[in-house]
């Protein structure tokens, strides 16, 4: 049956006519008129076209209109079509990704980045080894190295430069927001800082900032150590030009980033040099290699995009990015933060993002990233940096401050900025083109007594409600897979997801909508139907358009390129289309109009699976990771397939389309049921471990007169995913539900060492039984002091000594709360639920840490105002492993990856 040519509609409208009375039958003439209805087209070469058109479009149900209507369009050549020129599309995306530098660009010339010298650094750093704050590694080897190599750069340097070396050791206390919001507090950390300026001096700088330790566990290749050794290159290249500098370049290579930023708060509060920056340029990682991403700026410093967009070589930087890394959808953060609250400086942050499943393991290692990665890296931030060191808006930047940017680049190739009010004004531009367009198709009073406007109203509606039933199909798929514990089978293996839930969103748009052609639409040509659906389309993203330049978000941009260009693209094909219908000259011209929305928008999706699907495999226990990643690729679906629906309505028959989508996605779904796809991954070309994290702990409560009333031993485990510990009880027996960790409702926190508060995220932990932990060096806590103020609040002071990682938790009881504290501003700040969060960390000879809590009480309570516990982490030295500890990883299976450590917790009323 060819659905959608007319003489099918006219068979079914002589086979069917009692369903469609003779008003209905008599509209069939209107609705092909209209389809030859001229356009304000600028390629279809004038007025004479157009009155040709309308007397073609006179002759009613002549043999010529007939004709034209009768072209349906191949299905077999629409799919395979379709399916083709997205694949070419994704084919040139990761050719554009896989082009790091330059071919046969000079490397390791005078005056030029060297890659290998960079790696060379990298190495030896790596080579040291996990480097936590407080470690010797972190406090002495890697310090060690970072002096001695600079020292060496210092007797090379130029006569032109003076490179001054400071070793900063700074005490301070801070909140933030992040992670549901906390209190930081540092003691004796290690910063080392280097500024390199002219002879003379200089009154402004540019700082450029990386970390020198690790997580635990890991060696910290890309997190951060090549940042550093691109730094410590920079360094080299600037300090031995022959070019002078107008302004400094501050190199801080900090020591406690992974505290949460603690290092960074540290310097731009305290160091004396800190009073010199007027910008600066953050390096991170999120991932291993590949391009380094631009991904936040400003704020509201257009005149450093526009540093980046002239200076840079490889430029690689979106907006979106920006954007949704500011919504707090990712869950991480950078210094990026600390020197926009607390320095009140604009920056430029950016972050290698590719293969994020390896970041913050013990497979961050310096092999995995590429010579070209650290070139590209050292090529643009040596840029930059020049750039801004030379620069005349860096010494008055804050005259510069007006308003955001929109920016991103082209494949890599070059980067479109401009101001995000220009922006505005070119998205309300598209907007009117589009008002006049379709207006003058709803409103023109010719067509009052046309269909069109129902029929374009209708066709809303059955979009929408296809995307919706498309979106709801995938979600109970999700769910189904989610439940029968197959969630995350698409983690090793990602055209898993796409085939499951891909073609499960495409097939049921598809259904919807030739459901919609079959008894709906009878009596209307396939052309008709087709212009009718481009125009929704259109008039969708017209919507998406208009909302997001009315939020004020720069990433509109996207939507004004979804509009502009298909309307000029619908414009230029019209005519052909209603000459010679939907042949194969028509698709070419209409392929061939779309190709930048579409490429563009595969760069965004791949730039979001890259970034979302590693992440969603360390979320925690409480998101379910298909749901959110069958949400994605439903919406991609909706997008991509939005100009690809009057495809539909112009091609002859949909059933085996429809036939091999279901068929792929059934297949896919009995194999994902059936435990066929494994999660994770052990193979060293490519793996996707399993994060588990090991606390062998003693816990000790105390009651109110300072007894202990309960006290207990074991190892505390966390799976940092949602399948939890299903894959390991096959290997570890006594790993299972019975072990599963019971919140102590009357403790903060539930009475667990949480090392960061992130227990609203993993509610699923397990306590196996071990004896009790010995360290040497145990930590100590008491109160040293409990006193009545002047304005009736109880003020106490306590002492705490430990290792270099401690968490102190706070749970005021009824009748009670905390007006204050000598920790961050004074002000306390509480975590998600309700309780109070502590960070501590210290380097090596750290004082006794004290301080005070206040507490008011409004009415006394027999069980006491306040409970307090604090919780002491050993990451380094043998303090750090127990035998338990290290038989159970021995235990855990190949594809995990354990990080573990030793942990006393102790628990106070008072």
């Amino acid at each position: 049956m060819e659905w959608g040519s007319e003489s099918g509609a006219v068979r079914r409208h002589r086979i069917g006519g009692e369903r469609r009375d003779g008003p209905a039958a008599a509209q069939q003439p209107e609705r092909e008129a209209l389809v030859q209805e001229p356009l304000a087209d600028a390629c279809s070469g004038g007025g004479g076209g157009g009155a040709r058109t309308r007397k073609r479009s006179g002759e009613g149900s002549g043999g010529g209109a007939s004709r034209r209507a009768g072209t349906g369009l191949s299905e077999a050549r629409a799919a395979l079509g379709l399916a083709l020129y997205l694949l070419a599309l994704r084919a040139l995306v990761q050719l554009s990704l896989q082009q790091l530098v330059l071919r046969g660009a000079a490397v390791g010339r005078r005056g030029e980045f060297d890659a290998h010298q960079a790696r060379d650094y990298l190495e030896h750093i790596t080579s040291i080894g996990p480097r936590t704050t407080g470690s010797p590694e972190n406090e002495i080897l890697t310090v060690h190295y970072l002096l001695e190599q600079i020292k060496l750069i210092e007797v090379q340097s130029n006569s032109l430069h003076k490179i001054s070396v400071d070793v900063q050791r700074p005490t301070g206390s801070f909140s933030i927001d992040f992670l549901g919001g906390f209190t930081s507090y540092y003691d004796n950390i290690t910063n080392v800082v280097v500024k390199l300026e002219p002879r003379d001096g200089a009154q402004h700088a540019v700082l450029a900032n990386c970390h020198f330790d690790s997580v635990a566990n890991s060696p910290g290749a890309s997190d951060d150590a090549v940042s550093c050794s691109v730094m410590l290159e920079v360094l080299r290249v600037l300090s031995t030009s022959s070019e002078a500098l107008y302004h400094a370049v501050i190199f801080l290579f900090n020591g406690a980033e992974e505290n949460v930023l603690q290092a960074s708060h540290g310097f731009i509060t305290q160091h004396p040099w800190a009073s010199l920056i007027r910008a600066f340029i953050n390096l991170e990682a999120a991932g291993v290699g590949g391009k380094e991403l631009v991904f936040q700026t400003g704020p509201e410093n257009p005149w450093l995009v526009q540093a980046y967009v002239s200076a840079a070589k490889h430029p690689f930087a979106s907006v979106v990015a920006q954007e949704v890394f500011q919504s707090g959808i990712i869950p991480s953060d950078t210094d990026f933060r600390i020197y926009r609250d607390f320095g009140n400086i604009p920056g430029i942050d950016l972050a290698f993002i590719e293969n994020g499943y390896i970041y913050h393991t013990k497979y961050d290692t310096a092999d995995r990233i590429l010579t070209d990665s650290i070139q590209r890296a050292g090529d643009n931030i040596l840029a930059v940096l020049k750039y801004l060191a030379t620069s005349d808006m860096l010494a008055s930047s804050s005259k510069y401050q007006h308003g955001n940017m929109v920016f991103f680049d082209v494949l890599g190739l070059f980067v479109i900025a401009y101001p995000s009010r220009v922006g505005s004004i070119i998205n309300y531009m598209v907007v009117m083109a589009v008002v006049l367009y379709l207006g003058r198709k709803l409103l023109h009073p010719k067509y009052k007594t046309a269909t069109y406007t129902k029929d374009f109203f209708c066709g809303l509606g059955i979009t929408l409600i296809s995307w919706f039933t498309s979106l709801v199909t995938v979600l109970i798929i999700a769910v189904f897979v989610s439940l029968i514990g197959q969630s995350l089978s698409w983690y090793n293996h990602f055209y898993v997801s796409v085939c499951l839930y891909g073609t499960a969103a495409v097939a049921k748009i598809i259904f919807i909508h030739t459901l919609a052609k079959r008894f709906y639409y009878v009596n209307a040509s396939g052309q008709y139907l087709g212009e009718v659906f481009f125009d929704v389309s259109l008039f969708v993203h017209c919507g998406f358009l208009t909302a997001l330049t009315y939020r004020g978000l720069c990433s509109a941009f996207i939507s004004a390129v979804w509009v502009a260009f298909p309307l000029l693209t619908k414009l230029c094909v019209q005519k052909d289309l209603k000459q010679h219908g939907a042949g194969g000259k028509f698709i070419a011209f209409y392929l061939l109009g779309m190709f930048i929305p579409y490429l563009y928008a595969l760069y965004l999706i791949w730039a979001v699976f890259e970034m979302f699907t590693p992440i969603l495999g360390r979320s925690g226990s409480e998101i379910p990771p298909d749901v959110v990643l069958a949400s994605i690729l439903a919406g991609c679906t909706m997008i991509l397939s939005s100009y690809f629906i009057n495809f539909i309505y112009l091609a002859k028959s949909t059933k085996r389309t429809m036939l091999s989508l279901t068929l792929v996605c059934t297949v896919t779904f009995l194999l994902v049921c059936s435990g066929t796809f494994f999660p994770y991954s052990s193979n060293p070309a490519s793996p996707k471990p399993k994060r588990v994290f090991l606390q062998h702990i003693t816990r000790t409560f105390h009651g109110l007169d300072g007894n202990v009333v309960k006290r207990d031993s074991g190892v505390w485990i966390n799976a940092f995913d949602y399948t939890g510990m299903s894959h390991i009880t096959p290997h570890i027996s006594e790993i299972n539900d019975t072990v599963r960790a019971d919140c102590e409702e009357s403790a903060p926190l539930c009475g667990f060492p949480w090392y960061l508060p992130v227990h609203f995220l993993i509610r699923k932990n397990w306590y196996l039984p071990a004896p009790e932990v010995s360290p040497r060096e145990p930590a100590h806590f008491r109160l040293v002091s409990k006193e009545q103020t002047p304005w009736d609040s109880i003020k106490l002071t306590f002492e705490a000594t430990g290792p270099s990682h401690m968490s102190f938790y706070v749970r005021t009881h009824k009748g009670a709360t905390l007006s204050q504290w000598s920790l961050g501003n004074g002000t306390p700040v509480t975590s998600k639920g309700g309780d109070y969060f502590v960070f501590y960390s210290h380097g090596l000879q750290a004082s006794a840490w004290h301080f005070w809590i206040e507490v008011q009480v409004l009415e006394e309570q027999p069980e006491g105002m306040v409970t307090v516990a604090i919780a002491a982490h050993y990451f380094s030295g043998e303090d750090k492993r127990s035998s338990q500890l290290d038989a159970l990883r021995e235990r855990l299976p190949d594809w995990t990856f354990p990080s573990a450590w030793v942990c006393t917790y102790n628990l106070f009323v008072f």
